[in-house]
């Protein structure tokens, strides 16, 4: 390849300054330029009316000019410099989720936040539990199985790369060596498959009129002033920016005290604590300094609109790097394995959603299904995405119920506990036993939900 054959420097230290560090940096400086501008762009806002977000394009952009692609622009370099971008970009996007707006008043949401809780709780022990079923009756005998196989599905939709980073290390403990490479390449087949799927059920949803069919340029035009003039002004901006870096040192700072604590407990616990990822953490975080802010009435240091500038750009270029840094290598060696949990996840997926959306929801079904589906495909950034894209106004009021939902649900699954734990829990109890107890968890949620929702009705009637 012409690039990879090109010295531009010739140094000695490579390591540091190598051709494919610089052409990865160059390569996603155009990106990052390609995604701040294409959003003002009117093909990119007519493209997001329809569901389909400039980050896709660009990501698809990303996958066609690297060593995979059909131009062989950049080198297989690049995928592993762009790999190490999800973990840091959705620490932004936690930071600011809780940062950017008022803590909700939870006063008449008690319920719809328990359900969305609920719905959480279902599809992701569901996921344990199609991934156990798909690991012992569905995968080709010839395929050869690993029992911690089951946690794929998991792992890489409700996880993330974040996640499938960090329990990657389990894998290759426990003699699974091949589960972080499986594991990111589910998790971006769960991002690709929510921002494509995402984009059909918006379109259906504007086209049904199940969704808010304001153009979003209208509200950009609403805002752009305020934002020319809070983007202009360095002091506010680096003050914002403090404040998110701040939530993610305190989630760094918790897990770091955690980790240091654990010396007193069992190596079982120990080694559940060291597999826990930061994010949960920096929510708290987040959560934390707006409640001191409010508590304080020193609100106007932060800006809503820049805080959440911020998380949507780290969104956009979340699904960019996530898209673009996929080894098509690996998706090609186990092409069977990884199409077959991944039609099955979202097989299940769906199922569990349309089941919240006929008999649990009673208002907006449309936007906290979207948003929940595109969280427990693509993770928390796919869903806010899908979620923007469908109601750019917060008009059902789904954002403020998603986000106070996300601080429980976030410490169980996701990347939570659960997803920490099910690795060993496998190895030590084998699958069946897994897949059964978390078969009971899914069925028993179901049907509290549904009792809970039956009773409430009966209140109202």
């Amino acid at each position: 390849m012409f690039l990879k054959s090109l010295n531009i420097f010739s140094l000695q230290n490579k390591d540091i300054f190598s051709n494919s560090l610089l052409i990865s940096s160059f390569g996603f400086l155009i990106i990052f330029f390609c995604l701040i501008f294409g959003r003002k762009l009117k093909l990119a806002v007519q493209l997001e009316r329809f569901g389909l977000p400039i980050a896709v394009l660009s990501g698809i952009l990303g996958i066609s000019v690297g060593p995979f692609g059909a131009i062989h622009f950049l080198p297989k370099e690049t995928i592993n410099v762009w790999s190490k971008f999800p973990t840091p970009l959705l620490s932004l996007v936690f930071a600011t989720l809780m940062m950017g707006r008022p803590i909700p008043n939870i006063n008449g949401l008690v319920k719809p936040i328990f359900n969305q809780f609920l719905l959480a709780l279902s599809l992701g022990f569901g996921q344990f539990f199609i991934g156990g079923l798909v690991v012992k009756y569905f995968l080709p005998p010839s395929m050869e199985t690993n029992p911690l196989m089951g946690c794929l599905i998991e792992v890489g939709f409700e996880g993330g790369h974040g996640a499938a980073s960090i329990i990657g290390e389990s894998f290759n403990r426990l003699g699974f060596p091949n589960g972080l490479d499986l594991g990111l390449a589910m998790a971006t087949m769960g991002l690709l498959s929510s921002s494509l799927l995402g984009s059909i059920f918006i379109f259906l949803g504007r086209t049904l009129g199940l969704s808010d069919k304001e153009e979003i340029s209208e509200k950009k035009n609403l805002e752009e002033k305020t934002k020319i003039g809070i983007l202009a002004d360095l002091r506010i901006l680096i003050v914002n920016l403090g404040f998110s870096g701040l939530a993610i040192f305190f989630g760094v700072l918790l897990i770091k005290y955690l980790k240091y604590i654990s010396s007193y407990f069992g190596d079982f616990s120990k080694e559940i604590i060291f597999s826990l990822p930061v994010f949960p953490f920096i929510l708290i975080g987040s959560l934390l300094i707006r409640y001191v802010l409010e508590k304080t009435k020193n609100t106007e240091f932060i800006s809503n609109i820049l805080q959440r500038e911020i998380g949507i750009l780290s969104t956009d270029l979340l699904i960019f790097t996530a898209m673009a840094s996929l080894d098509i290598e690996v998706v090609f060696d186990n092409w069977v394995l990884i199409l077959v949990f991944t039609i099955f996840g979202l097989f299940w997926n769906l199922i569990c959603i349309a089941f919240f959306a006929y008999f649990i929801f009673d208002d907006y079904w449309f936007e906290k299904s979207l948003i929940e589906f595109g969280n427990s495909t693509g993770v928390v950034a796919s869903g806010l995405l899908l979620l923007r894209l469908a109601d750019p106004k917060n008009i059902s009021k789904t954002l403020p119920i998603f986000t106070s939902k996300q601080l429980f649900a976030q410490l169980i699954l996701s990347g939570g506990l659960f997803t920490v734990l099910a690795p060993l829990m496998i190895s030590k109890i084998g699958l069946d036993y897994w897949t059964e107890i978390c078969a009971l968890i899914t069925f028993t949620i179901l049907f509290i939900a549904l009792i809970f929702n039956k009773v409430e009705m009966k209140k109202f009637q």
